[in-house]
């Protein structure tokens, strides 16, 4: 505990969307202050912090002069670019690493990092040039996902390929990009596990999520996850092994296919706090935005504890095409949670804001969450 990172001091974020304000208001109601960096200005992070830097990544001397005002930095998404990251790690940590960056910015990297260590993955295959696009095709078959290897979410930069014939168009749609082309896989759910480990090792995880796309953007979470209890022990036990392959230290998601007999395939990694986890703040003991702040600090990890069974369903900008939401109608659902990221705009399929719903089960929760959902409309 000699070189924790005590409450007084100053913490550092880079990037200003949701996850780095919901951050920001536990490391507030920690004790802490924070400095936010982004391009962005009057940002749903910057809202709340104690300071607003506004410059582009890489700016390297306003980036030099946000890290010599803080303790220790993190990230809310990693497309950072690695110049970024050295410079802050030049001045103070930065948590998790850069190291960790550099294999999930990457899906061909972080793919192969894992395959290498025997964990499980969909069957992938890199693309980066047109024969490596028929070799991939042919080895893999069709139907099959290509997804560009960096810079992609919420269904971005994917193509869904049908047919052989299909692949080479696809790619060009994609602007030729160095690819990964996935099998396609007959999964029965999709989950997710958001995990943390501290500066000793210690490690903590949160019960399994149980996630519904739509459109290819998240849209209801549901935990715990209804899966087997040894699918559960297995999505800890992966999580487990790539926190200590990847050397974290912060928090770190795992999205998983849960296949047809009962396997789990990792998706990708997401090195920071995940969507799917945004239901811990009102159905855990301590967020996953608090544990970030803990594990970043070099402070034990918080109780993952659940209180009761619990739903989040996405707010998108799409509700606002009628006009301003029925605020007052949502919050008379005496036991849904709302929150608002603060965006000035709303677009279609822009994350707005969330809500979570606890219940006595599973199944009441989900429905409560969608029921008040509805009445915003």
């Amino acid at each position: 505990m000699s070189d924790a990172i005590l409450p007084g001091a100053t913490l550092g974020m880079l990037g200003s969307g949701q996850l780095g304000r919901m951050f920001a208001i536990a490391a507030r109601r920690m004790g802490y202050r924070i400095h936010v960096l982004s391009p962005d200005q009057d940002s749903p992070t910057g809202q709340v912090a104690d300071r607003e830097y506004v410059a582009e990544y890489e700016d390297l001397e306003a980036v030099r002069e946000f890290a010599q005002g803080v303790s220790v930095v993190s990230f809310e998404f990693e497309n950072v670019p690695a110049s970024t990251t050295e410079t802050v790690g030049e001045i103070v940590p930065v948590r998790p690493g850069g190291h960790v960056l550099h294999v999930t910015q990457n899906r061909n990297r972080e793919k192969t990092t894992l395959s290498e260590a025997g964990l499980p993955v969909t069957p992938f295959a890199p693309v980066r040039s047109e024969e490596e696009l028929r070799v991939a095709v042919e080895a893999l078959k069709t139907p099959g996902v290509l997804k560009t290897a960096g810079g992609g979410y919420d269904g971005k930069g994917q193509r869904i390929i049908q047919a052989a014939s299909e692949a080479l168009p696809m790619w060009e749609d994609l602007g030729r990009q160095e690819a990964t082309y996935e099998a396609f896989i007959d999964f029965q759910g999709e989950c997710s596990l958001v995990a943390a480990r501290g500066v000793t090792g210690e490690f903590v995880a949160y019960p399994l999520f149980e996630n519904e796309h739509a459109n290819h953007i998240l849209d209801v979470t549901l935990c715990p996850a209804r899966v087997p209890q040894q699918v559960r022990e297995d999505a800890e036990q992966i999580a487990r092994a790539i926190f200590e392959i990847l050397d974290v230290v912060g928090v770190l998601c795992v999205e998983y296919f849960w296949t047809q007999d009962d396997r789990l395939l990792i998706n990708e990694l997401a090195p920071r706090p995940h969507n799917s986890g945004h239901l811990t703040v009102d159905a855990h003991l301590t967020c996953q935005f608090e544990q970030q702040v803990r594990a970043v600090c070099g402070l034990p990890l918080g109780s993952v504890r659940q209180h009761r069974p619990s739903a989040m369903v996405n707010l998108l900008g799409d509700l606002w095409e009628g006009g301003e939401p029925d605020w007052k109608s949502v919050a008379a659902h005496s036991t849904t949670k709302l929150h608002l990221y603060g965006k000035h705009e709303a677009r279609i399929g822009r994350k707005m804001g969330h809500l979570t719903a606890l219940a006595d089960d599973i199944e009441s929760a989900r429905s409560n969450a969608l029921a008040a959902r509805e009445t915003l409309k």
